[in-house]
C-alpha cells in the first residue's frame, strides 16, 4: 500500500463516517434499552398545508479538517504509512550495498561464491518484502478500526445533536461528492457538529 492507497482509505474513512448522517433515522440499531420508534409527521403551515420536510447539511472537507480526532488521526496513520516505506526503501538500499561490495572483488568471485550470494539476496529480500506487508496490513486494520470508531461517535453525536433540532434529512456534501445543485447557507450545520464533535471527543480523553 503506498501513500495514494492510504489517502484513499483515509478518505473512505472519513466518508463512510460522515455517510452515515444521510440514513441517520432510517437505520437506528435496537440497544438494550429498546424504545418504541418515534414517527414525525411533516411540518404543517398555519393552514394546514403540508410543507417541506426540515433538511440540514454538513461540509465534510471542513470536517476532515477541523474535527481535532480525525485530523490528528489522519496524521498519526500518515506517519506509521511514511514509516514503513522508510524501512522497506533501506533495506533495499542496504541489498544494493551488500552487492556493490560483493562485486568490487571481480575476477577473484568464484561460481559458488556468486551463487550463494545471489541467494543470501534474495532471501534477504523475500524477508523485508514480507515484513513491510505484515506492517501495511495492520496498519489497514487500524484505520478501519479508526473508521469503525468515528462511525459510532459522529452517530451518538447525531443523535443527541437532533433530538432538538427534529432534522427529518441531513445530508453530506464536499469535494467530488456535492450533488446538490443549490445548497442555502441557513441550513448548514457543519459548524455546529464541529464543535460538538471536538466538545465530546475531548471529554472523551479526561
Amino acid at each position: 500500500m503506498n501513500m495514494k492507497q492510504l489517502s484513499l482509505v483515509l478518505n473512505v474513512v472519513l466518508l463512510v463516517a460522515v455517510g452515515i448522517l444521510y440514513y441517520l433515522h432510517f437505520s437506528k440499531k435496537d440497544s438494550g434499552n429498546t424504545k418504541p420508534a418515534v414517527v414525525r409527521a411533516a411540518p404543517v403551515s398555519s393552514d394546514g398545508k403540508v410543507v417541506a420536510p426540515l433538511i440540514a447539511y454538513v461540509e465534510l472537507d471542513s470536517l476532515n479538517e477541523k474535527i481535532t480526532f480525525i485530523k490528528n488521526k489522519r496524521k498519526e496513520l500518515e506517519a506509521e504509512q511514511k514509516t514503513i516505506e522508510q524501512e522497506w526503501e533501506n533495506g533495499y538500499r542496504d541489498l544494493e550495498r551488500q552487492r556493490d561490495n560483493f562485486l568490487k572483488r571481480g575476477n577473484s568471485i568464484t561460481q559458488e561464491e556468486a551463487q550463494q550470494m545471489q541467494m543470501s539476496l534474495m532471501s534477504q529480500q523475500e524477508k523485508i518484502d514480507e515484513r513491510k506487508q505484515t506492517k501495511v496490513q495492520k496498519l489497514s486494520e487500524r484505520s478501519f478500526n479508526a473508521m469503525d470508531d468515528i462511525q459510532k461517535k459522529l452517530k451518538e453525536f447525531m443523535e443527541e445533536y437532533n433530538r432538538e433540532k427534529n432534522y427529518m434529512y441531513i445530508l453530506t456534501t464536499g469535494t467530488g461528492l456535492d450533488y446538490l445543485v443549490y445548497k442555502d447557507s441557513t441550513l448548514n450545520i457543519t459548524k455546529d457538529v464541529i464543535e460538538g464533535m471536538n466538545q465530546k471527543l475531548n471529554a472523551g480523553k479526561q
